[in-house]
């Protein structure tokens, strides 16, 4: 759906042309899939919808119906779908943008694509706006669609792909907000669809207005290094592909490069250079085979000659054959040892396989056996439907639950009688008695895992097989809400004890607030996301449920995240400027492009204060989160709490830069670790008291058999002097690691 539209302005002659020109590319790609050929409804649709935005143009300046046309297009080529999705891609916005009204679209188009055109008229705008409630509503009434009719969401897909791919026309604070709520719906949402690909181009999308000079730099480093890695890959294809022709396999052997944004978060989870990592490069291997029955065989028998001819390593194979993932993606993965030293990843997949690894659920049903076919994304969406059945009566509630299983990494679960389930990372015996019946959950008082008698608050781990036991007397506990992480069982708790969990909310929420009032601090969103990041929670109403209940001490706080020390930095109010903001002239657009905020060390302008969940620094991407009372808080733009802030409150999201000029000092924590020796601290703090001449607010060192880990705080002036001041405490002898983390909480060796 396209945000903004600009004034009516009749279309040049060689705007039509082009307009044509893409039109007819949308009708070839089309007419050399295997769908029936239906193009008499693709011309009827395309002429319907560029009459009704005739006119019309992108912020961009080009033709409205040029984005209908490339949804389409998407939708057609890269997910596979067929005339019923290309028709309602070029109409998923006159509903919206133009007084065509859905009877409309179903008079003339039928009631297939009149309720698909309808389920995104009912989400557009993207899954939070200014009003985040009536988004997050929206959002439920995708997922509602979404269970009955899948296309509903892949269009949705394209549609958010192309307004991705088209960011580079919207200003600074718009691009943040929609590659926010990219990043943190959208992405994973492809994900678990099996939309692989999209996915990606997502995600680099995202981390290319995030962060644009981290990304120009990795893509640079890319492109320096293909050579390198072309000619790594026919070393290695050689004989592989000499290999399998022997065998008389068919098969494609192609080379994948990992993308921008997961090389940038291994060097992030890392804290590796972009030179040290080291899975850059991925060879795929395509087969073909008549039969689908001789898939798995025939990946096994790959797996077996390219292990012939390179060392596998022992930890690093992935059988997605045997037990698919829940969206669907099959593979058999292995790690080897390539010619110059280094571990390369093999991934061998059928033809299938990879059609579906690509295209996703669209492809999934295309090579559906019959029709009851079990597969993990169909399990997955009767998940959704059974959240639908009974959801939270908050609309930003029943998100936060569907967050739960759409962002959780999975682990495999068996039943005494051997069946796989699926289910969230960090599971618990008592998720998984609700997830085969609520009446086993509700009367489940322990489980047997592998023989062995454990309680209801187990963790669960893959492999292991669960007998759950249930007796009549057990009744329901509103404790139990604490011990469980999946949606479903969440939601059936919430049910069975609505009144009580309400009661305990109101109850938590009011002495929340009375005590913050007493310790003068704002409840400001910024600080209800610092307590919920402390206690671990990611709902409101949980962290309000604990403190009603009693089982938080809100005293406990002060010596916490309000320590004396430091409630001068959470009160702590600091300046900021507008730049060409006082100009009274000039259109809204012009205006709202000029809101990127400089960070100054002025003593006039706009307040604002430093986020301590991320503690940003100069150097940093950041962003502005304008709270209620106009207090601009900085976030570091990869901040979890401003991944949530992008995605619910996209409005109040304001791009922002550093222009402090090195008079400002700022806190950073830097955590070293080593091996113990006598005067090795003596030495680190001579290196940053003489040789860098800064000051250090904290010290916390451990010491653990032979090891010692150090938290120092140290005021700086931007990111460059932390990291020459970590080089050079990494140079002493016996220092291992030396790395800036967020805050300076207690961490263990």
């Amino acid at each position: 759906m396209e945000e903004n539209a600009q004034d009516l302005i009749q279309d040049s002659p060689e705007e039509e042309a082009y307009i044509e020109k893409e039109y007819q590319k949308l009708k070839d790609t089309y007419l050399s899939s295997n769908h029936r050929k239906h193009i008499e409804i693709i011309d009827k649709a395309f002429h319907f919808a560029k009459h009704a935005h005739q006119g019309v143009r992108r912020r961009s300046g080009e033709p409205y119906i040029l984005h209908p046309i490339a949804v389409a297009q998407i939708v057609a080529e890269e997910i596979g779908l067929g005339s019923t999705s290309i028709c309602s891609a070029l109409l998923h916005d006159v509903v919206e943008d133009t007084d065509t009204t859905v009877e409309d679209i179903q008079n003339l188009f039928g009631d297939k694509i009149a309720t698909i055109v309808d389920g995104l008229t009912k989400i557009s705008g993207g899954v939070f706006g200014a009003k985040a409630s009536a988004q997050a509503e929206n959002f439920r009434k995708l997922l509602l669609t979404m269970s009955s009719d899948i296309r509903v969401v892949l269009i949705k897909m394209a549609d958010r792909l192309h307004n991705m791919r088209t960011l580079g026309s919207m200003p600074p604070n718009k691009q943040l907000k929609i590659a926010g709520e990219t990043q943190y719906i959208y992405a994973p949402l492809a994900n678990r669809l099996g939309l692989y690909a999209i996915k990606t181009e997502l995600e680099d999308l995202s981390f290319k207005y995030e962060h644009p000079d981290k990304y120009e730099d990795i893509a640079k480093k890319l492109s320096d290094t293909r050579m390198s890695r072309e000619k790594l890959f026919k070393d290695i294809e050689g004989p592989i592909s000499k290999k399998l022709e022997e065998l008389g396999f068919k098969a494609e052997i192609q080379s994948r490069v990992k993308s921008s944004y997961s090389i940038w978060q291994k060097m992030q989870t890392k804290n590796v250079p972009f030179e040290e990592v080291y899975d850059i490069l991925a060879i795929r291997i395509v087969f073909d085979v008549d039969d689908q029955k001789e898939e798995k065989p025939r990946c096994w028998a790959i797996y077996a000659a390219v292990t012939d001819l390179y060392k596998p390593h022992p930890d690093r194979i992935r059988d997605w054959v045997s037990t698919p993932k829940s969206n669907g993606y099959e593979a058999l993965h292995v790690t080897v040892m390539g010619p110059d030293g280094k571990w390369i990843e093999v991934q061998i997949r059928s033809r299938r396989m990879d059609d579906i690894a690509e295209k996703g659920f669209a492809a999934h049903w295309k090579y559906k056996t019959g029709e009851h076919d079990d597969s993990e994304l169909e399990k997955w969406l009767q998940t959704i439907k059974e959240l639908l059945e009974n959801p939270e009566s908050n609309a930003i509630d029943f998100l936060d639950t569907f967050k739960m299983n759409l962002f959780a990494s999975e682990i495999f679960v068996y039943t005494p009688k051997g069946d796989i389930k699926t289910m969230p990372q960090g599971s618990t015996v008592l998720d998984f008695a609700f997830l085969l019946h609520t009446d086993i959950g509700i009367h489940c008082i322990g489980a047997k895992v592998s023989h062995r008698l454990v309680p209801l608050n187990y963790t669960l781990n893959s492999g292991d097989q669960v007998e759950i036991l249930t007796s009549q007397r057990q009744k329901p506990n509103p404790d139990w809400i604490e011990i469980t992480k999946t949606a479903k069982a969440r939601t059936c708790i919430h049910q069975l004890f609505k009144k009580e969990y309400k009661a305990y909310i109101n109850k938590g929420e009011l002495d929340l607030t009375a005590f913050l009032q007493k310790i003068n601090i704002s409840n400001s969103p910024d600080v209800i996301d610092q307590i919920l990041e402390h206690y671990n929670e990611t709902k409101k109403e949980d962290l309000y449920y604990k403190i009603g209940k009693g089982s938080i001490d809100l005293n406990e706080l002060l010596k916490t995240i309000f320590k004396e020390k430091s409630r001068s930095k959470w009160v702590k109010i600091w300046n900021l400027t507008f730049g060409k903001l006082t100009a009274s002239t000039g259109s809204e657009d012009e205006k709202e492009s000029q809101s990127a905020l400089k960070l100054t060390e002025n003593e006039t302008g706009v307040k604002y204060r430093i986020a301590e969940c991320c503690c940003p620094i100069p150097g940093d991407d950041i962003l502005g989160f304008k709270e209620e009372d106009g207090v601009v808080v900085v976030h570091k733009r990869q901040c979890p709490t401003a991944m949530m802030l992008k995605s619910k409150y996209g409005e109040r999201i304001i791009s922002a830069s550093w222009e402090t000029h090195r008079v400002l000092s700022y806190p950073a924590t830097i955590e070293i670790k080593g091996m113990d020796r006598i005067g090795i601290l003596g030495e680190i703090i001579k290196v940053i008291s003489e040789m860098y001449k800064v000051n250090i607010s904290r010290v916390n060192v451990e010491t653990n058999e032979g090891l010692f880990l150090a938290h120092l705080t140290v005021y700086i002036h931007d990111v460059q002097d932390v990291n020459n001041l970590c080089m050079n405490i990494l140079k002493i002898k016996d220092i291992n690691t030396v790395e800036r983390v967020d805050n300076d909480r207690n961490k263990s060796i």
